[in-house]
């Protein structure tokens, strides 16, 4: 064998080693690239749903769009939200028929959506409504036993989908008013993963966080714009500073707290109001910032306890406030905390100026997602304050 054969022959059989290896390497690369593209999205590969946050799509027949069920829906997730300068609707809802398969196929692409129709409807929202349900859950709406099934992920990414269907349009109406809060609820679950994703997903200034924990015992996740002011042994402030859309929050902190009882609306914000005299003042000391106590019926300061998924006891205040000897306000969100464990009561307050800005809920949803990233170390004691910790 001559020495160019032999030469072919070692290239060609290295040649064909080569492109095996490289096969199996592009094999290995696309399975691992697979591997991360599933633990990026929980392995759901489909589209996003299109649409705002508080946008939600009501899919009645037209002819029942100033029904008994469209107005109970009206008054449940299109309630208007008084606790903002000037109100606003909880959530936009746009109502719509289906008269196309096309159209339904569109309806489909939505982030938020409700189908609504009475069981025994003869139109095509009632058809689609009942082709949801299978027969079991057909009884059990028949017996008036269940009308309320909501879809998550149904058919896009991030997803929130509610089927509503009763024995009867005044039933399914009674149904849905009777259980607003669970059912409104639902969909605020879901728009508070949304704004926590929203707030965070640029970048975070973990280096605050992280000296709060190792410093102070707590943390509560910071926007990556805001920046930090006062500081002191039981109080601090950030702002995002913008001219036209100013936002601030503060946090304080009190130990040694054995009994709770005190804690309530009053108190909550009568301590709110002697924090921000002190702390957060306008361009003169004679300027304060305080809560506007209007109407009840026009401008309520609402303070709700929640469940805050862990021994903590949380409190959220909601309102509006005004800056003393200055024409200026804003919306307002307050958050109370109490941990057990450690006999520690924390607060947090987050605030807006933005006149310029029409609404402002997008905003109080965010400081509401904001808010709700608190925790308390359960293994803090009093010598644990003030030990050194990261800088900033």
């Amino acid at each position: 064998m001559t020495g160019k054969r032999i030469f072919f022959l070692l290239f060609t059989r290295l040649n064909m080693e080569t492109n095996s290896i490289m096969s199996r390497l592009k094999i290995v690369f696309l399975a691992l690239f697979a591997s991360m593209l599933m633990i990026g999205c929980d392995g759901d590969f489909r589209e996003l749903a299109k649409g705002n946050t508080r946008e939600v799509v009501v899919v009645m027949d037209s002819s029942k769009w100033e029904s008994q069920t469209a107005n109970a829906i009206r008054n449940t997730f299109g309630r208007y939200v008084l606790t903002v300068p000037n109100g606003e609707p909880s959530y936009d809802l746009t109502f719509l028929d289906i008269h196309t398969q096309a159209q339904l196929d569109r309806i489909k692409r939505q982030k938020n959506i409700i189908f609504a129709a009475p069981f025994d409807e003869e139109s095509n929202v009632g058809r689609q409504v009942r082709g949801f349900l299978d027969e079991q859950v057909e009884e059990l709406v028949k017996q008036g036993n269940s009308f309320a099934f909501p879809l998550e992920d149904q058919w896009y990414r991030d997803q929130f989908a509610l089927i509503l269907t009763s024995t009867s349009d005044s039933a399914l109406a009674a149904k849905i008013e009777n259980t607003e809060e669970e059912l409104v609820g639902r969909l605020f679950e879901k728009e508070m993963k949304r704004w926590t994703y929203f707030v965070f997903k640029k970048k975070e200034q973990t280096q605050f966080s992280d000296s709060m924990w190792a410093n102070h015992g707590f943390k509560v996740r910071i926007q990556h714009d805001y920046v930090q002011g006062v500081d002191t042994t039981d109080f601090m402030t950030f702002r995002r500073p913008l001219t036209h859309n100013d936002r601030w929050m503060w946090v304080w902190w009190k130990n040694d707290v054995e009994d709770d009882s005190f804690v309530d609306a009053d108190w909550i914000n009568k301590m709110r109001d002697s924090l921000n005299q002190q702390y957060i003042k306008g361009s003169k000391d004679s300027r304060h910032v305080t809560t506007y106590y209007g109407s009840p019926r026009s401008r309520p300061v609402k303070t709700d306890q929640f469940e805050t998924g862990d021994r903590l006891i949380g409190y959220e205040t909601r309102g509006t406030w005004t800056m003393v000897n200055a024409a200026m306000g804003g919306p307002f969100v307050n958050f109370t905390y109490y941990d057990p464990l450690t006999d520690r009561l924390f607060m947090i307050e987050y605030a807006q100026f933005a006149p310029s800005v029409r609404k402002k809920l997008p905003f109080v949803r965010q400081f509401r997602a904001m808010g709700r990233t608190f925790e308390s170390d359960s293994t803090w004691t009093p010598d644990s304050e003030n030990k050194e910790g990261p800088a900033i």
